[in-house]
């Protein structure tokens, strides 16, 4: 259940925080680029565009710790 309260909240800072949710495609492409580092640009691309919307609900919660990390080191 925390889980699912932290990612909530991660979600609606995502949907009200444009610079941030940007930040956070960013910092989960790169890590989903670098799982998938077999594929060709265009094959990552092509999976990329499909498996956004469910890697940006799944990883909301570390994206968001991630970008309030950085910016507290800068």
């Amino acid at each position: 259940m925390e889980r699912d309260n932290l990612m909530h909240g991660a979600r609606t800072a995502l949907n009200q925080n444009q610079e941030m949710r940007d930040w956070c495609e960013n910092f989960l492409k790169s890590k989903e680029r670098e799982a998938n580092s077999g594929m060709t640009d265009e094959e990552f691309e092509k999976h990329w565009r499909y498996h956004r919307p469910e890697i940006m609900h799944a990883g909301a919660a570390e994206a968001v710790q991630a970008y309030k990390s950085e910016k507290v080191k800068n």
